[in-house]
């Protein structure tokens, strides 16, 4: 039998020689494509044009509930939440993870600031699932995730610092929280005040919620640990590693920005917070008196380089950190 086709490039050629019983050829294999351009590294100009300061103060927020009728200083209305993050939307804030902050992990667009949100005690008006899984209306979570969708470089991450039981013991929260890139720090097992605790019980605090933690979400590790009552232990050095656990960072309560994790004046075993208040007591410790100052042209707020392999800062800061000597630009 013979077999007719007309004689034509590619893939029907192939086809008509493997059905007249003879060995198809071998497809020659697709080329390559060319390898990545290797990114710019910053200049001292355009540090200087963007106004970049990364060893500038890093605002660190500290939220507990949500509700429409605020118990305390502590507790923000949805309307008073929403309002607090579309000002840092506006003012080009980047929210990243205390994880990320401490390992220096800021890829930012070029001229933002990074911003950390944090959450304590694991109170389901900051995060609850619905039924079909999906976070809840009204919640913190849900909020920050609708602001993020109308603000694309608004990234929708967050620190959730969970005691035994959080958000209502639902199984399912730690687990989606970590599968989108939330942090889940550790705020101890019964929110023990680890001033008045002893030695024993402060370990045995930190490493019992930590282990909650990684039962809950096998794979995963805290990598930070939020103080109850932002009191340290009398063995400081225990907040931080103990038996059973081994952290990168511990934040306090606070009133003020956190230095730049690489600045001198960084010190991962007391990271300051500032509380989310626009008024009322102490209203001058808290978050819209805050931003307002690191808004102001002696705010010496960090503004991003936009390179993350650099951190360029004016010369009038004085010298960076040694861990982050090697990759400083000074202009």
């Amino acid at each position: 039998m013979r077999c007719l086709f007309r004689s034509g490039a590619g893939f029907a050629a192939l086809l008509a020689l493997a059905a007249c019983g003879a060995p198809a050829p071998v497809a020659p294999a697709p080329a390559s494509p060319p390898p990545p351009a290797t990114p710019a590294r910053v200049t001292a100009a355009a540090a200087r044009q963007v106004g970049a300061d990364e060893l500038g103060r890093v605002p660190i927020l500290m939220y507990h509930r949500i509700a429409e009728r605020p118990r305390s200083v502590y507790d923000r209305t949805p309307a008073d939440f929403t309002a607090e993050l579309e000002r840092l939307a506006d003012e080009n804030y980047v929210p990243v993870t205390t994880a990320e902050l401490l390992a220096r992990r800021l890829d930012l667009p070029a001229g933002t600031h990074p911003v950390v949100l944090t959450f304590d005690d694991g109170d389901p008006s900051a995060f609850s699932l619905t039924p079909q899984g999906q976070p809840a209306p009204g919640t913190a979570v849900r909020i920050l995730l609708d602001v993020a969708a109308a603000h694309p470089r608004f990234r929708p991450v967050a620190g959730l610092y969970v005691n035994e039981h959080p958000f209502g013991g639902d199984g399912r929260a730690l687990s989606w929280l970590a599968e989108h890139h939330f942090e889940i720090g550790n705020h101890t097992r019964r929110h023990t005040n680890l001033r008045t605790a002893a030695e024993s019980a402060v370990t045995t605090a930190i490493a019992e919620e930590d282990a909650l933690i990684r039962q809950a979400v096998p794979g995963y590790r805290p990598a930070t640990l939020a103080l109850p009552f932002g009191t340290h232990p009398r063995k400081e050095e225990l907040a931080l590693r103990g038996p059973g656990y081994a952290y990168d960072g511990v934040l306090l309560v606070g009133a003020g920005p956190a230095p730049s994790p690489c600045s001198g004046a960084f010190d991962p075993g007391s990271i300051p917070r500032i509380r989310s208040q626009s008024a009322g007591e102490e209203a001058e410790y808290g978050s819209a008196h805050w931003l307002d100052v690191l808004a102001s042209p002696a705010g010496h707020r960090y503004t991003s380089d936009g390179d993350p392999s650099t951190v360029a800062y004016p010369r009038s800061e004085g010298a960076v950190a040694p861990a982050c000597a090697s990759v400083g630009l000074a202009y």
